[in-house]
């Protein structure tokens, strides 16, 4: 290998470790952030921008009530994305969230398309972009049972090497 090369390799290595290293974290801390930031905006109430998205949705619904509700929905989802003992939570709440999320592209096809199926509005690539949050979602849950497994380990070893240590 040539000593570019062999540089380039390690570099590689380095950014694949970090990313293994920190990945899940991260992912974990931006949908924290996103969910808290969101429904609190739900919340606080007409500063979110999308207030009239939802209240034109649910629109059987009184707004004044459902958004904060929702907001408060969301909020609670961020804060167990934030910890990872409260993962299957986060999870458990974002099931019922993230379909209702795409209800605008249904009901109200005028308000998030163009040219529908294709043309999406700003509103529709806001409703679309939460299948990138439904894919973190995955991979952060997927985790669950290898920190599981890791954690009975952790467990199971621990006593041994007390008691070996011990002697």
């Amino acid at each position: 290998m040539t000593t570019i090369t062999a540089a380039l390799d390690r570099f590689d290595r380095l950014v694949v470790w970090a990313m293994d290293a920190f990945g899940i974290r991260f992912a974990r801390l931006a949908l924290g952030i996103v969910f808290i930031w969101f429904g609190a905006l739900k919340m606080i109430g007409e500063l979110s921008p999308a207030y009239d998205l939802v209240a034109a949705t649910v629109y059987w619904l009184t707004p004044e009530i459902i958004i904060p509700l929702i907001g408060l929905w969301e909020v609670a989802i961020g804060v167990a994305f934030l910890f990872p003992p409260l993962t299957r939570l986060a999870l458990l709440l974002l099931i019922p969230q993230m379909p209702a999320t795409f209800l605008p592209l249904v009901l109200l096809p005028a308000v998030t398309f163009t040219v529908v199926p294709w043309g999406l509005t700003l509103e529709g690539q806001y409703i679309v972009k939460n299948l990138v949050i439904i894919a973190c979602a995955l991979i952060i849950g997927g985790t669950a049972l290898r920190r599981e497994h890791r954690d009975r380990e952790t467990a199971r070893t621990e006593p041994i090497a007390v008691v070996v240590a011990g002697r």
